[in-house]
């Protein structure tokens, strides 16, 4: 793992609750744009709980449910919602800021993943030829099927996610409330 990654992996989720304060000084909301920031942050929201019940860290190489379309569903999943909460808090300011965290720290991670993954599974490279890194192919990927583990999910702590953005739309609508005061 190069310097850099190493450095992104420990910043990355002090590094959120900083871009989190930002967001919400900077947010402008509206009623509208939190509720269409809100229905394109679910199914990021979903496919992340979706991919948290199947993935089984560091045990074996995970090619089922979201993973058998995309590699890094967890990461997609992130995107999508980051693109909800720019919308809902209506700022291009908000929209870059996440951009770059995307591009500048977790770009280096999921490269640092990925030679973690080479090294300690040997299907990973056939895995990672047939299966797009970022934006999910229709036909599945051919491994194992799989099922989703509600004990993953929990175990993974995923409702976090869940209360995380549930928690930033709130803060958003009081936000949107007091301007009104």
């Amino acid at each position: 793992m190069d310097k850099w990654s190493a450095i992104a992996r420990r910043i990355r989720v002090p590094m959120g609750f900083v871009l989190a304060l930002f967001y919400v000084w900077i947010a402008s909301p509206t009623w509208i744009s939190i509720g269409i920031g809100t229905l394109i942050a679910l199914p990021g929201m979903l496919l992340r709980a979706l991919a948290s019940g199947h993935v089984k860290k560091n045990e074996e190489l995970t090619t089922s449910g979201p993973y058998a379309h995309t590699r890094n569903p967890l990461y997609l999943g992130s995107l999508i919602m980051a693109v909800g909460f720019a919308i809902a808090a209506r700022s291009g300011w908000v929209l870059l800021v996440m951009v770059l965290m995307f591009v500048v720290i977790y770009a280096p991670v999921i490269r640092s993943e990925e030679v973690f993954l080479r090294q300690k599974f040997t299907t990973f490279e056939e895995y990672a030829c047939r299966v797009p890194r970022w934006l999910p192919r229709l036909r599945a990927f051919d491994g194992k099927p799989g099922t989703f583990s509600r004990r993953l999910y929990w175990q993974h702590r995923e409702y976090n996610a869940a209360l995380g953005a549930a928690a930033v739309m709130a803060i958003l609508m009081a936000k949107l409330l007091c301007s009104r005061l």
